[in-house]
């Protein structure tokens, strides 16, 4: 038995993380496609538009309920059903022919996104010793990375290329070859029993929860409040190579950022965050002040995709070591506010963007973000070490 506790669990892992490739390419594809979905489903641009962002409000509402809901059922279980919900109904909006049929499954895909988003993480912890549950998070988060720099383009191009019936119905058998993988791979994990501790409003008390949601409101709000609107920055810069290089720079270092997240997070986490931090702040002002000079304005993606990439694995991390118990309910917070800042963040960029222009918008963000850099910096000295 010690023995198979020192042996690091990478297949386990790296199927879970197959897991949040599809799991964000399930929220983002429809957005590479919209001008056929709005033709098929007889909408207009921005009522497609609203399967995007019925799926992200879906999965913030219904985060925190459902992971309470679910608490108690065995981790493995609870994976397989969820991302049998994921593979149906990605193949059912491939064949659907209604707004409102197409929206209801969205919503139910988000729904299990919800869920799917805090579990995961806390299951493939589960599957390691304690002193590299950091890593296994940073792994298993790892395919949402891969799923933005990389999945994203290829199945808009299949989107493209063949049609979204295709695109959705690769998607969701995706999901289902996952399923049928992690039925033979994946290990039993108990759930917890459901106590006053691991309650919802008991872990939201707590300062040290209330510090990470901080950090992540600020840091999510101040990043995508920008990034929504890349298309706009990349023409505002006259950038060399386009919106296609700017997002292969920003993919690469948000590559960059899982291999070091991997190697440090568990020994050096709220360094990594305040570095994050810092790094984000200085790439918006390099775009504020030099965005418009060649080179200069590549470099900035590349540190930009390094500052973004592991937030999603910092914040979790940094969640979990907060509590003793309730660690999914704990991350279901933390998930739910992660998808409230986005909206958030978007509903700022897009006011300021409109009112005052990429000019006011790039500094705002940047101050938003160095809020997020004082909050960890003094705020480590309230989180907990272990």
């Amino acid at each position: 038995m010690q023995e198979k506790a020192k042996k690091f669990p990478w297949a386990i892992l790296l199927l879970m993380s197959a897991v949040t490739f599809m799991a964000i390419l399930s929220e983002l594809v429809p957005s590479g496609v919209l001008p056929q979905l709005a033709e098929a489903l007889h909408i207009d641009l921005q009522e497609a538009g609203l399967l995007v962002g019925g799926y992200a409000l879906a999965s913030a509402i219904f985060a925190i309920p459902m992971i309470s809901l679910t608490i108690t059922l065995n981790r493995k279980t609870l994976l397989l059903v969820l991302l049998v919900g994921f593979g149906l109904t990605n193949i059912l909006v491939a064949f659907s022919t209604s707004y409102v049929l197409t929206m209801a499954l969205r919503v139910i895909g988000g729904i299990c996104a919800g869920v799917l988003w805090p579990m995961i993480s806390v299951y493939g912890m589960a599957t390691v010793d304690e002193a590299y549950q950091g890593r296994a998070i940073a792994i298993v988060m790892a395919g949402s990375t891969l799923g933005m720099s990389v999945g994203l383009p290829l199945f808009t191009f299949i989107g493209n290329q063949f049609g979204f019936p295709t695109e959705f119905c690769c998607l969701g058998g995706l999901a289902l070859a996952v399923a049928a993988a992690g039925f033979i791979m994946w290990p039993g994990v108990a759930g917890e029993a459901r106590t006053k501790d691991n309650s919802p409003l008991t872990i939201v008390k707590q300062r040290e929860i209330l510090v990470v949601m901080l950090l992540t409101l600020l840091a999510i709000c101040g990043h995508y409040g920008l990034y929504i609107y890349i298309t706009q920055l990349v023409e505002f810069q006259h950038f060399l190579g386009g919106i296609e290089m700017a997002q292969i720079l920003f993919g690469v270092g948000s590559l960059v950022s899982v291999f070091l997240a991997a190697k440090y997070v568990d020994t050096k986490l709220y360094f990594l965050i305040d570095a994050a931090m810092g790094l984000g702040v200085v790439t918006l002002l390099l775009f504020h002040f030099f965005g418009q000079v060649p080179y200069v304005s590549h470099a900035a993606f590349f540190l930009w995709g390094i500052a973004f990439g592991p937030l999603v694995t910092l914040f979790q991390a940094a969640t979990t070591r907060q509590v003793d118990e309730g660690k999914s309910v704990a991350t279901s917070l933390q998930s739910s506010l992660f998808n409230f800042a986005i909206m958030i963040g978007s509903a700022l960029g897009g006011y300021i963007l409109g009112a005052y222009g990429l000019e006011i918008l790039i500094p705002v963000c940047a101050a938003i973000v160095f809020g997020a850099f004082l909050t960890s910096f003094f705020g480590k000295w309230i989180l907990k070490s272990a």
